[in-house]
């Protein structure tokens, strides 16, 4: 077997690598994409060669990529727009990135990513902090992927079209590092693609914040750190108060429920899906007097199926409903459940697992709503969120001494020991949403992926209307078995959700969009699912399995 050569990143500055740089800038920008004219020599030298800065990938000593960055005026682009200032943010330290290229036999691995992280690294060594770029319109979703900007008419000529995008370097550095932890793997027959509800592809910045020195949840910068959590993910769905815990969803509404069963009084529990049948086990094993209302797995719980829950259980003075019943992928109305419960005077309970970070969350007015760290929120797992919008009574001792949210409050959040990691983790996960809200990215993305399924002719079990961006559940034909297709897609390195015993049942598999997603992730997935599973849109759906 012919041994994997190295890969190393440098300034190009020999002879050799500057000819090397030429001959690809050729291939590309010549044979590749039609911006220049042949010539017999294979050779492209540019027109700015003495002032670029040549960043290079070399594997061994073959040129595998490139990028040219340039701080000099006038750009490029100077040349090609009008006032080209009056496009940009001002009070930026500009350059320019130009001829960035891969060599056609290292487009599927870690080339591409790593000479990312290598411009990003030395822009801010320069003191840049706008990259500007005239990319081309072959590659607008990769550049978009990234967080550039697009700005100004198209230029160029018909064959070699190009959108002037700029982008801070700051948003760079981050985006950059992203993709690398996705594409920087050694290209692989299995490339281990997540697609899970949980846990969720997590990016560089919260795994570097996880991995930190642990820190005492006793000590005064960690207790600074909670509460500025605290309000960040307050902020994040309007809620006035949270409280956090170390555990998982399954304990956020064992907490609720035990604040429920405080109250002594009746409720209703609603259900649609395998997240609201839990809910009436929460409650059952609680002990709480409720009545459980059902609808069909993959039915939307509509106005009128809660007007009569309620009529018929006039006496009830709390309900308790899942917003995204991840079994399905129904994404239930909450501003519906909150009038209806403001109109009667009723307490809302909320199971916000799988929507808080996929999807835009108001828990204005919502007595109890539960959520943990990972899924949506990109952190890891392992911390229980339970939002409420009232004083707590005081610590009771009817209620488990851990499950108990009033002693919480009581002692500033933090009775017992709480892991900083996973603190950290999700603090630095927050900070994302803070500054750019992805939910409009993230339903684009869902829209194109169920519009590319139901092409390909599967069966999705929730419309757009009533179905959260986040999770796509497919029913396969009949003849087809969801596990065997699940179990051939792990092989091939992409991880789906099929194994749950509810999933089986039906013969569905989902794909979920929780965690760092793109089209450049989910195009080869949609390959090998048509491969493994090809099927007609008229076949018939199997049976739910009893």
């Amino acid at each position: 077997m012919k041994p994997v050569q190295p890969l190393a990143f440098k300034v190009a500055s020999t002879e050799e690598e500057l000819a090397q740089i030429h001959r690809l800038n050729y291939r590309t920008f010549v044979e590749e994409i039609p911006q220049h004219a042949a010539n017999p020599r294979g050779v492209l030298v540019d027109r700015f060669d003495a002032e670029n800065t040549y960043l290079i990938c070399l594997c061994g000593n073959q040129l595998a990529g490139m990028a040219a960055v340039r701080g000099k005026r006038p750009f490029s682009l100077d040349q090609k727009l009008d006032d080209l200032d009056a496009h940009l943010p001002a009070g930026r330290s500009v350059c320019e990135i130009r001829l960035l290229a891969v060599a056609e036999e290292h487009r599927r691995g870690p080339v591409f990513a790593g000479l990312l992280q290598f411009v990003a690294r030395h822009c801010i060594g320069k003191g840049y902090d706008l990259a500007i770029i005239s990319g081309t319109v072959r590659q607008q979703k990769l550049y978009f992927h990234l967080g550039f900007v697009p700005f100004g008419p198209l230029v160029g000529t018909a064959g070699a079209l190009y959108q002037p995008m700029y982008l801070t370097l700051e948003t760079f550095a981050e985006r950059s590092e992203q993709l690398a932890d996705i594409l920087s793997a050694p290209a692989v027959e299995h490339p281990q693609m997540n697609f899970l509800p949980g846990p969720v592809n997590i990016s560089l910045p919260v795994r570097r914040a996880f991995a930190e020195t642990p820190v005492s949840h006793r000590s005064e910068a960690f207790m600074a750190d909670f509460q500025e959590t605290k309000r960040l993910v307050c902020n994040l769905v309007n809620a006035s108060r949270v409280e956090i815990l170390t555990g998982t969803g399954t304990l956020a509404n064992d907490a609720v429920a035990c604040q429920l069963s405080l109250l002594e009084k009746p409720g209703v529990v609603l259900s649609n899906g395998e997240f609201g049948e839990r809910l009436v086990d929460h409650a059952t094993r609680a002990g709480l007097a409720f009545a459980p209302w059902r609808v069909e797995w993959g039915g939307i719980l509509g106005r009128g199926d809660v007007v009569r829950a309620l009529d018929e259980n006039p006496a009830a003075e709390w309900l308790w409903a899942v917003h995204c019943e991840t079994s399905s992928g129904v994404l239930n109305d909450l501003a519906m459940l909150k009038e209806l419960c403001g109109e009667r005077n009723i307490r809302l309970c909320m199971d916000c697992i799988s929507s808080i970070g996929t999807v835009p969350v108001d828990l204005d007015c919502v007595w109890f709503a539960s959520g943990v760290s990972g899924k949506g929120l990109g952190a890891f797992p392992g911390l229980a969120l339970v939002f409420y919008d009232h004083p707590l009574p005081a610590s009771s001792p009817r209620v488990p001494r851990y499950l108990d949210l009033g002693y919480y409050a009581a002692c500033d959040g933090v009775p017992f020991t709480h892991p900083s990691n996973l603190l950290y983790a999700l603090k630095t996960a927050l900070e994302r949403f803070s500054r750019r809200r992805p939910f409009t990215e993230l339903r684009e993305l869902s829209s194109w992926l169920k519009a590319r399924l139901a092409g390909m002719g599967f069966h999705l079990i929730a419309n757009d209307a009533s179905a959260t961006p986040a999770v796509v559940s497919i029913a396969l034909p009949e003849g087809t078995d969801s596990v065997e297709v699940g179990d051939r897609l792990e092989r091939a390195g992409y991880l789906l959700s099929y194994r749950s015993v509810y999933l089986i049942r039906r013969n569905w598999i989902q794909i979920c969009l929780m965690g760092e997603c793109s089209r450049e992730m989910l195009l080869p997935l949609l390959d090998r699912l048509a491969e493994v599973c090809p099927v007609a849109a008229t076949a018939p759906m199997k049976r739910v399995r009893q």
